[in-house]
C-alpha cells in the first residue's frame, strides 16, 4: 500500500511477492515492498522475522525463489556492487576485519567506493563522538557499532538501508542516531530502516509495515495509528466477581485481562464514549484511566499471545505456575520413578540371566559338575536380584499424622 503523501514519487526500492523459503517454515513468504524517493520506511519485527533476510535480497547479497527484487529500478541479484556505490548500507551485525584500526577500516571502505567526502566524514565522526584510533580488537560494542554508522553514512548517499541500526548503542546515542535520521528525512533522503524497536520506528517512519514468521501481516500510514479511531480504557474493577459479569455483557473489545487484580483494558471507537461509559453503571470500580493508542500497542495485537494474566505467581511461561498445575505434575513425576526402576530391574534381569547361563556352562560343561553343584550359584544370584531391585523402586512417603 503506497502512503498517500509519497505515492508521486519515483519508486527507488520495489519488492513484489519476493519468497525465499529455507525450509520448514523459515524465510520470506510473498513480501511486496515499495519505497518512494524521499520517504522513510520502517520495517517492524522481532529478531528472526525475516527482516534481515529481505534486506539481504534488496542489496542484491541473495537470491529469490521466487519474486521480483529490484533498487534503483535494476534487479537487486548479480548488482551488489554497483549498488553499494550508492546506497549507505548498515548491517544487523557488521563484519570488521580486527587487523586494522578505524581509520584503517574507514580508509578502506572509502577506496572500495572510490570516493571520499571528508568534511562529512569529520561531521559525523564529531555528530556520534567517536574516536577511530584505537584497533578494531580493542573497541567495545557501542564503538564498533559507531564505526560502521560512520563508514555507512560517510560518502552523504542519497539512499540509506538500515538493518537494526541501534543495536549495540546506549540509549543517549540512540537518542543521537534518531535525531540524526530525523534530519537526514529533512534533506530529502530515501530510507528504509528495519526494526524491533518502537520508539526508533515511531519517530522516524512514514510508511510502516510488519512481518510476522516471514509474511507481512500490516503495512499503513504511520499518521494513522497516532491518530487511531479507537480508544482505549483501563479498568480496575473492585473484585474478581464484577469483572466476570461485565465481560459477559459487554460488547467491546477486551484486548487484556487480569482475572486475579480484576483488570480489564477494553478498546471501543471514539465516537462510542457515551455509551462505553453508560455500559459502566451497575459494576464496582476502583478506578479508570484513559490510555492513548500506540505502535507498540497495534504490533503486539498480531503477536498477543492467548494467555491470562494473573500476576507473578500464575502466569504460565514466567518461571512459576499455579498451585493446581504443579500438583497435577506430582503424579507424571512419580511415574517417572516407577518407569525408571522398572527399566533397571529388567535389565537385572538380562544380567542374571546371563550369570545363571555362565554359572551352570561353568559347573556343568568345564567341570563335568552335576546340576547340585550349580544350584547355589543359582541361588546366590537370584537373591541379590531381588536386594538390588528392592533399592531402586521408589518409597512411599508416609503422610503426616500415620502411624
Amino acid at each position: 500500500m503506497a502512503n498517500p503523501d509519497f505515492k508521486d514519487q519515483e519508486v527507488i526500492v520495489n519488492v513484489e511477492h519476493l519468497t525465499k523459503d529455507y525450509g520448514f517454515g523459515r524465510g520470506v513468504f510473498d513480501v511486496s515492498i515499495q519505497v518512494h524517493k524521499g520517504e522513510c520506511y520502517g520495517y517492524l519485527g522481532p529478531n528472526g522475522a525475516g527482516k534481515s533476510t529481505t534486506i539481504r535480497h534488496i542489496m542484491g547479497f541473495s537470491k529469490s525463489s521466487t519474486g521480483k527484487v529490484e533498487i534503483f529500478g535494476q534487479p537487486s541479484f548479480g548488482n551488489s556492487d554497483k549498488i553499494l556505490g550508492r546506497v549507505g548500507y548498515l548491517p544487523g551485525e557488521p563484519a570488521i576485519p580486527q587487523g586494522l584500526n578505524g581509520w584503517g577500516f574507514i580508509k578502506m571502505m572509502q577506496g572500495m567506493r572510490g570516493e571520499a567526502n571528508e568534511e562529512y566524514l569529520q561531521y559525523l565522526l564529531k555528530k556520534f563522538a567517536f574516536d577511530p584510533s584505537p584497533d578494531v580488537k580493542e573497541m567495545s560494542l557501542g564503538d564498533k557499532r559507531k564505526l560502521a554508522v560512520v563508514t555507512a553514512f560517510m560518502n552523504d548517499p542519497d539512499v540509506l538501508i538500515l538493518d537494526e541500526p541501534t543495536s549495540g548503542l546506549d540509549p543517549v546515542m540512540q537518542k543521537v542516531f534518531i535525531d540524526f535520521i530525523v534530519d537526514e528525512k529533512k534533506r530529502g533522503k530515501t530510507i528504509l530502516l528495519s526494526s524491533h524497536i518502537f520508539s526508533e520506528v515511531d519517530a522516524t517512519c512514514d510508511t510502516i509495515s510488519i512481518i510476522k514468521d516471514g509474511k507481512h501481516v500490516s503495512t499503513f500510514n504511520a499518521k494513522d495509528v497516532k491518530n487511531a479511531p479507537d480508544a482505549i480504557f483501563v479498568l480496575r474493577f473492585r473484585n474478581k466477581e464484577n469483572l466476570e459479569k461485565y465481560l459477559a455483557n459487554t460488547k467491546y473489545e477486551v484486548i487484556d485481562k487480569a482475572m486475579h487484580s480484576g483488570l480489564a483494558v477494553v478498546k471501543f471507537p471514539k465516537t462510542e464514549y457515551k455509551e462505553f461509559l453508560h455500559g459502566l453503571i451497575g459494576y464496582k470500580l476502583n478506578s479508570m484511566e484513559e490510555r492513548s493508542f500506540s505502535l507498540q500497542d497495534y504490533f503486539m495485537s498480531f503477536y498477543k499471545e492467548q494467555k491470562e494474566f494473573g500476576g507473578l505467581g500464575g502466569v504460565v511461561g514466567n518461571g512459576t505456575q499455579p498451585k493446581e498445575k504443579a500438583e497435577e505434575k506430582k503424579p507424571k513425576s512419580e511415574g517417572r520413578k516407577n518407569a525408571t526402576a522398572a527399566f533397571w530391574v529388567i535389565y537385572g534381569i538380562v544380567v542374571l540371566a546371563l550369570a545363571v547361563f555362565g554359572t551352570v556352562f561353568h559347573s556343568l560343561v568345564i567341570f563335568q559338575a552335576d546340576a547340585a553343584i550349580a544350584a547355589p550359584g543359582i541361588i546366590y544370584w537370584l537373591f541379590k536380584l531381588i536386594d538390588w531391585g528392592e533399592a531402586r523402586m521408589p518409597k512411599k512417603k508416609k503422610r503426616k499424622g500415620a502411624k
